[in-house]
């Protein structure tokens, strides 16, 4: 990747975007910077508001191309080269399946699902059906983590034995997102090690470099919950009744109201208003009835605010993470990497890096800047948004699949670690990560045998239903999905 280039000699890639919340902007951004490289061609959007900003950005999106549900044109002739889906995560794995299955290559926000089944059938469709699949784990592709693979393929650290890993999630970032927002609630969407650091368990198992062999974790709701809630709050259960909103750190006035009142409409002022444009007024009426305005320890959440995962892999190595929402800095995460000849500190800018010589060691010190990408707004994880989508594109422009460092497999393989230290959680025990792989296994067969005897698919009256991911013969629908799926008349 060059990103100082003006441009590149490759053809333009033409994609569809499901969603068009926070993320579904951020990957449609690099059509805008670059519409040489690429070219968004449908949009798939159920709220009118985030469909019309979203079509002001991509005029040239015909209206026949604009969707509130993408079951709307499934079935429609192949008119882009790629979807990227940035749906909620619950409605990952259908929609992942059903373009698979017609061909288009995919790009799908992470977690790739929220079940090990539907990870494991989305892999499948994308392997069966030979398409272009990439899971937005941001973190590999940026030149800060290439340089530290670069560093430890050398050897000038030795073997790497340990990674310490921490992801401070930020307070204010945490309450946001994971207390009063879409992932509050495990029912709703998921468990929060999956939602916010899948990223940090792909990112170690990536550096890594070696098979995991064995899993345990540790964590809980520890501080967001009613019965934390300072005594001087009362019975408030939103902010701007509450008698402490001016000094309370998570108070939604402080975080919201200060922004907008300076101007800031980007995330995450963007994502409170769903209906109108984001201003002081539209900002206060929400806060006044919609979820970011309520009490942090009002609200529905049940995800851990804290939680330590530690990794063993093949060879006697470990790791060990720490996922925390009380701190200052937000997502600006801290690495040590031990070796047996050395060490490296990271801290997402810079790589220290230090050389064992006996009683003194020799510290070679390199400050790493990640390269700044020109005139670009995706900044997002130290521009590791762009560098993403910039090889997306570049390897459905030319075919080069080694540009994709977070296919299905390599995704499908950190996910279940991410299940396996969730099942390790719960039920306070170390897991055998096999052991996840394999009930994945011999539930999905369960699930053909019992549905060996399905009718033809083509005969079942909803164009998508759990009959066509599966393996068919034709003949009569069992009892439990003749109600559920039934025939053209």
């Amino acid at each position: 990747m060059d990103p100082s280039s003006d441009c590149k000699t490759q053809r333009t890639v033409s994609f569809i975007v499901l969603g068009a919340g926070n993320r579904g902007n951020v990957y449609a951004q690099y059509a805008i910077e670059n519409p040489q490289l690429a070219k968004v061609v449908g949009i798939v959007e159920p709220s009118a508001y985030r469909m019309k900003q979203f079509v002001k950005k991509h005029p040239h999106i015909s209206a026949e191309n604009q969707f509130k549900d993408w079951r709307e044109m499934i079935n429609r002739e192949k008119f882009a080269d790629a979807v990227v889906i940035a749906t909620p995560d619950a409605q990952h794995a259908e929609a992942a399946v059903a373009f698979a299955k017609r061909k288009y290559n995919i790009l799908i926000e992470k977690p790739m699902a929220i079940t090990p089944e539907d990870c494991v059938r989305i892999t499948e469709a994308a392997n069966e059906n030979g398409v272009l699949f990439c899971v937005c784990h941001v973190l590999r592709y940026t030149p800060y983590t290439q340089k530290i693979k670069e560093i430890i393929n050398s050897g000038v650290i030795g073997e790497v034995v340990h990674i310490q890993h921490l992801e401070p999630v930020g307070q204010w970032h945490f309450a946001h997102s994971y207390v009063r927002g879409n992932w509050r609630n495990e029912s709703e969407s998921t468990f929060s090690l999956m939602a916010k650091s899948c990223h940090d368990i792909d990112w170690i198992h990536y550096i890594m470099g070696a098979p995991c062999t064995k899993i345990s974790s540790f964590g809980s709701l520890a501080h967001f919950k009613k019965s934390s809630k300072p005594k001087a709050a009362g019975n408030a259960t939103r902010c701007y009744e509450c008698a402490i909103n001016k000094t309370c750190p998570y108070s939604a006035n402080r975080i919201y109201l200060e922004m907008i009142q300076k101007g800031d409409t980007s995330w995450p002022i963007d994502v409170i208003t769903t209906t109108v444009e984001p201003d002081i007024e539209s900002v206060a009426e929400e806060l006044k009835t919609g979820p970011y305005g309520r009490c942090v320890y009002e609200c529905d959440n049940d995800v851990c605010d804290n939680q330590v995962v530690n990794i063993e892999f093949e060879g006697g190595k470990s790791a060990s993470f720490s996922m925390i929402a009380f701190t200052k800095e937000l997502s600006v995460r801290k690495t040590r990497i031990h070796g047996t000849l050395g060490q490296l500190e990271c801290d997402g800018n810079s790589i220290k890096q230090t050389i064992f010589d006996g009683c003194e060691n020799k510290e070679a010190v390199q400050t790493f800047t990640p390269t700044v990408v020109k005139d670009s707004k995706m900044h997002g994880h130290n521009y590791a948004d762009w560098y993403l989508m910039d090889s997306f594109v570049t390897a459905l422009a030319t075919g080069d699949k080694s540009k994709i460092l977070s296919g299905p497999e390599e995704t499908l393989e950190s996910h279940l670690l991410v299940f396996s230290a969730e099942q390790s959680r719960k039920n306070k025990a170390v897991v055998d990560v096999s052991d996840i792989a394999k009930a994945v296994h011999v539930k999905q067969e369960k699930e053909v045998e019992e549905l060996k005897s399905c009718y033809n698919p083509s005969l079942c009256s909803k164009t998508l239903c759990k009959c066509t991911q599966l393996p068919h013969e034709t003949g009569q629908a069992p009892a439990g999905l003749a109600a559920e799926h039934p025939l053209r008349s």
